[in-house]
């Protein structure tokens, strides 16, 4: 995901083939996605009314949440978010993802496999008809590019917010986290292990691979009546969809009590 600069944001703050579906200990897991269809989950893409899936960008095939564009023509900066009907605080997700196909055209080169998933993010009522992206805190999933390049994937983006990294205000748009490269349509484990505003982790396939604390609203690009320095303590998830195909297999949240001191 680019820079995002924000106009205007109403910020009505945040409260190969199919493989088997993967399990885990029950032990207070909820499945976000039922491997059915998209209960409890609700699209906004870029230009077009909340709730309207266009071009049936966001579906349910085979037991996989897939993200497609066969439907539209170009690309056209329609980036699209699902965002899952509630926020969470203090929680433990985890989601297993791959790319595959080609990205469609008129995506810019940057997308090519690029996709992620949406925390702390602003309800997606409070987003205006062609935001981009939710004000929010990305974790990235990138794949690799076959090209021999590293490419990590579990990394940080943040659109209209800044975080505390090592001791450090971070207010640059991306960090890199320490992943390996993922290449091919392979499935990737990412985990995200959030503790409200005071810490989150961001683990692949089982290895922290980037840790950051105290995301907060930037200062710039924001609607006037937000608060530069607020910190973000809980929000909404949400699915991305940058016009590279992805797969989405599992969706899995579970609460954590209380926070680290």
């Amino acid at each position: 995901m680019q820079k995002l600069w924000i106009s205007s944001v109403f910020f009505i703050l945040f409260t190969g083939g199919t493989l088997a579906r993967p399990t885990l200990a029950n032990d207070g897991w909820i499945d976000l996605f039922n491997g059915k269809d998209l209960s409890g989950w609700t699209p906004k893409i870029t230009g077009h009314a909340l709730g309207e899936n266009f071009g049936n960008t966001f579906r349910v095939e085979d037991g996989l949440l897939e993200v497609r564009y066969d439907n539209y023509e170009r690309f056209d900066n329609q980036f699209g978010h699902l965002f899952y009907r509630e926020p969470f605080s203090n929680y433990h997700l985890l989601i297993e993802y791959r790319f595959v196909g080609e990205q469609l055209e008129g995506g810019a080169d940057w997308a090519i496999r690029n996709s992620g998933v949406m925390l702390h993010s602003q309800a997606p009522e409070t987003m205006t008809l062609n935001q981009d992206f939710p004000v929010s805190v990305e974790a990235q999933f990138l794949g690799g590019l076959s090209d021999g390049k590293p490419r990590p994937t579990g990394n940080l983006c943040t659109p209209g917010t800044d975080v505390v990294y090592r001791g450090t205000l971070f207010t640059p748009h991306c960090l890199p986290s320490s992943s390996k490269t993922f290449a091919g349509d392979q499935w990737v484990r990412a985990e995200m292990i959030v503790h409200g505003s005071k810490k989150i982790t961001h683990i692949v396939n089982g290895e922290i691979v980037l840790e950051y604390s105290e995301p907060r609203l930037s200062d710039g690009g924001l609607h006037q009546q937000a608060t530069a320095l607020a910190l973000l303590s809980s929000g909404f998830i949400a699915l991305q969809s940058e016009s590279h195909p992805v797969d989405f297999r599992m969706v899995r949240v579970r609460e954590i009590p209380g926070s680290p001191q």
